[in-house]
């Protein structure tokens, strides 16, 4: 199976000024892209040959396992960004407000976890099989379905999201793509 580089649900300048054009074409159209080229070039004639990227995910280790997670956690930061507002559902509002206390303190959270994070990595927002809700970090490639988690919502906290426009000020980063979150997205993903 060859994977693609998936479409993005709108074009490359339509999160401007939150994410310049040139910040998606670099994040979306070469680092993505790149991760797509080394996962076919890495599990040509493998076991991994006519696994979809999640399968992947669960069952590679070493190289295989790294550019199969970071294009799916790419295709997944992606696809929940929108450039136009969304509300919060209310199901996802309450059980945000039960984890968190309220989504404000979420919000002040989920920041702070992702602003944290030394070096490379991810923040999530995830649900347990018991659905409870959580914040996680990941460094690198990792991906909390390995530990047994649903992930709702990422923040890719990578330089190459965001230096281009931001420089080295994560949480200005965090703060502008907060207002791209399409909750409806994160919603459907509850359990």
């Amino acid at each position: 199976m060859i994977h693609t580089l998936p479409e993005l649900p709108y074009a490359p300048e339509a999160l401007a000024p939150a994410l310049s054009a040139e910040t998606i074409e670099f994040h979306y159209g070469k680092h993505f892209q790149t991760y797509i080229d080394n996962l076919n070039r890495m599990i040509e004639g493998s076991p991994y040959e006519d696994m979809e990227i999640e399968e992947i995910v669960m069952k590679a280790g070493g190289a295989i396992f790294n550019n199969a997670a970071q294009a799916w956690n790419h295709d997944f930061y992606f696809q929940t960004l929108t450039p136009v507002r969304t509300a919060m559902p209310d199901l996802l509002k309450e059980k945000i407000e039960k984890a968190f206390g309220s989504v404000s303190d979420f919000k002040t959270e989920f920041i702070k976890a992702a602003s944290t994070i030394f070096g490379s990595g991810w923040a999530w927002l995830c649900e347990s099989k018991e659905e409870t809700l959580s914040i996680v970090q990941t460094q690198n490639a990792d991906n909390p379905m390995t530990q047994g988690l649903k992930p709702l919502l990422t923040a890719d906290v990578w330089e190459h999201a965001y230096y281009i426009d931001y420089r080295n000020r994560r949480a200005a980063y965090l703060e502008a793509v907060w207002d791209l979150i399409d909750w409806e997205k994160v919603s459907k993903r509850l359990i």
